[in-house]
């Protein structure tokens, strides 16, 4: 609600409660002026007449009771006026605002259609770019056809094309009329003479068969067959297995099957590549792969070593016991360690500690020959644990050898890019020679270190059992003495 309107509201208010006490007033101020006029005229009927006295007439001022009513209709008529005004703009503001209803949904919808319209352009803008970028391919793609056309057909030239020029028709038909001239000019078979190389480096002269540009055969005096590229332009004799085929065309005698050497080019030469060997493989490794190599020496040399050991510890076993048990029985400690004074290895000292401890109780004797063992566990365990640690070590390096690889192959693509496979091999050659060797000496490296760490144990076992029975048997032929004596 405005300002105006709450102070007519309580203007309004303020009136009807001093209405009441205003119409006592006015009613009073009514009858006093009467009052006043029949005094006048009782005066003037006392002095008789044609006595007349002047009586002085005073003007009186409107009452406040006056001036509230006078107020009040002013107050009514800015009140009817104000709701008037009130209702035209009410009625005024309800058709603005359906105006403007009216309006924001036009703009809404044209809205909509307009992000509808700018998606359909930027799809069509897209579409169009995409087609500039399969246009500007297949151009470099014609070019680059050019250029190979240019060096592989004799004669003919490739129209220049700078830019985003486009080649036209005619060039490409030439092109291909080119082409087709030249595969029928190199699709027959024609003979020349000319000079070739032996398998020994010997140039001699001939007759050279030419199939095409793909394959040729060379006769001569001193050796025929397959001719293979040597370079430069050169033709060398490739096998001499195939020297009969070759005399065999010369003469115009068909061939089934002709053995062939198949090139694309002369101009570099083709080498017999055979079976690398071990230390080639071992090369390509580089210096991952031979210490990997050295890894893997030490490790036979180990194995072999720690074999010889447990061999000799495991093997004499059985023949100390045969010889022993007659003098244990009989209870001669004496005669029984000048038996084990002859004889080297772990078990001989192990069974010789027991025989001079016999005369203690069994805890103790078994404590004896378990300490006895433990002694003899470092030499049966003997390049053991290095055995493992090369088994171990050998597949890291070869991952070592993996990422040196890969981390050289990407500098070289970086530097040259992925044009000539041949700048990616030596990283490559690294990379998996490497895990190769690495896997090479860790698998039977740590088939054969556990496989001598099991023989250990059941030597140590071997021992305790050894010892066992010795201690054993001198137990019962003492208390076979006993009875005896009993």
């Amino acid at each position: 609600m405005s300002f105006s309107a709450r102070f007519m509201l309580i203007a309004m208010a303020s009136l009807w409660m001093i209405l009441p006490a205003g119409a006592q007033e006015v009613e009073a101020e009514a009858d006093r002026p009467e009052q006043a006029v029949d005094a006048a005229e009782a005066a003037a009927s006392a002095d008789g007449p044609g006595q007349a006295q002047s009586v002085p007439v005073t003007t009186q001022a409107p009452s406040l009771a006056q001036a509230y009513q006078k107020e009040f209709a002013f107050l009514q008529g800015q009140k009817r006026d104000l709701e008037r005004r009130i209702a035209e703009f009410a009625d005024a503001s309800e058709s603005d605002r359906e105006r403007m209803r009216s309006g924001i949904r036009t703009l809404e919808r044209r809205v909509v259609e307009l992000t509808a319209l700018g998606d359909r352009l930027d799809e069509q803008v897209f579409e169009s770019e995409r087609s500039v970028e399969a246009a500007r391919d297949n151009v470099n793609l014609l070019a680059n056809t050019f250029l190979q056309a240019e060096a592989s057909i004799e004669g003919w030239e490739a129209p220049p094309l700078e830019g985003d020029a486009q080649p036209r028709a005619d060039d490409i038909a030439s092109m291909f009329a080119a082409a087709q001239q030249t595969l029928a000019g190199r699709a027959n078979v024609r003979r020349e003479e000319g000079e070739f190389f032996l398998t020994d480096g010997t140039r001699v002269a001939g007759e050279i068969i030419h199939i095409g540009r793909i394959a040729s055969f060379g006769i001569s005096d001193r050796g025929a067959g397959a001719l293979a590229p040597a370079g430069e332009g050169e033709l060398k004799l490739w096998n001499e297995t195939s020297g009969e085929a070759a005399r065999s065309l010369a003469a115009g005698r068909l061939v089934s099957p002709l053995p062939l050497f198949i090139y694309e080019t002369l101009g570099s030469e083709v080498e017999r590549k055979g079976a690398k060997g071990l230390f080639e493989t071992i090369s390509s490794g580089g210096v991952i792969g031979w210490i990997i190599f050295f890894l893997g020496l030490l490790a036979v040399v180990l194995v072999a070593l720690r074999s010889v050991f447990l061999w000799r510890a495991g093997t004499s076993t059985g023949r100390i016991l045969d010889d022993l048990s007659a003098h244990v029985r009989r209870g001669d400690r004496d005669a029984a360690l000048s038996v084990l004074k002859k004889r080297q290895g772990a078990t001989a000292r192990v069974v010789a500690t027991a025989i001079r401890n016999l005369d203690r109780d069994r805890e103790h004797l078994e404590d004896i020959v378990s300490e006895s063992i433990l002694h003899e566990s470092s030499h049966l365990n003997r390049f053991g644990s290095f055995i493992m640690v090369i088994a171990a070590v050998a597949p890291l390096l070869g991952l070592l050898g993996t990422v040196t690889g890969m981390i050289s192959t990407f500098d070289v693509i970086t530097e040259f890019g992925t044009g000539d496979p041949k700048l990616l091999s030596g990283g490559i050659s690294i990379a998996l020679v490497t895990t190769e060797l690495g896997l090479i000496v860790a698998i039977p490296t740590l088939l054969f270190g556990n496989l001598l760490s099991s023989w250990a144990e059941r030597i140590k076992d071997d021992m305790e059992k050894a010892a066992l029975r010795v201690s054993n048997q001198y137990a019962q032929a003492r208390a076979a003495t006993e009875q005896g004596g009993d």
